[in-house]
């Protein structure tokens, strides 16, 4: 059991590979798909646990939850027509670890998850993952003109800490819009 301090290194160590359940249900207004878990969040058992991640603060500063949640409360997203997910399901230590077949692979997993579970929206947090993994190239944020079956896709910013192209009020901004157009279809 990690200490309430966070990981230890090895702890970390013993994470790489490991896999982090999904927060998923049929039907969701949005599922929500992260690049990859870090090797913080399989210790942890959640997702976006890392101190710094700012994907709690910017789902309630963009109004899809009506107080911020903490990483162990991540259960209650299915509540609220929410779910988390990844492009690829092994954790490594950065994104940048993964290697294009696995961003293409992750692709055709997620199409397949994505069509048994028919989400309204899902909503890729990662641009050069989408673009990568999507084979996309020229792809930009929001709403996108390709579907999977009858889910509409929407590319986000990382919320990572590690992204400092976005502030938390930006990324509350464009988080809000996905917010906006999952409430009104």
């Amino acid at each position: 059991m990690p200490s309430p301090r966070g990981p230890t290194r090895d702890e970390l160590d013993a994470a790489t590979g490991r896999h982090m359940p999904d927060i998923i249900a049929p039907g969701l207004r949005v599922l929500f798909c992260g690049i990859n878990p870090s090797l913080y969040s399989v210790v942890m058992g959640h997702h976006f646990a890392r101190p710094g991640n700012r994907f709690w603060p910017t789902l309630h500063l963009s109004g899809f939850t009506t107080r911020q949640l903490s990483p162990s409360e991540q259960g209650e997203l299915r509540e609220q027509g929410l779910g988390i997910t990844n492009v690829v399901d092994r954790a490594t230590a950065t994104a940048d670890l993964l290697d294009k077949s696995e961003l293409t692979e992750g692709a055709r997993s997620l199409e397949a998850k994505v069509r048994r579970y028919h989400p309204r929206f899902l909503a890729v947090l990662g641009m050069g993952a989408y673009r990568t993994a999507f084979a996309r190239p020229k792809a930009q944020l929001g709403l996108q003109e390709e579907t999977l079956g009858t889910t509409r896709l929407w590319v986000l910013p990382n919320p990572s800490g590690l992204n400092a192209h976005y502030q938390l009020p930006d990324l509350a901004r464009l988080y809000a819009q996905l917010r906006l157009a999952a409430d009104t279809r």
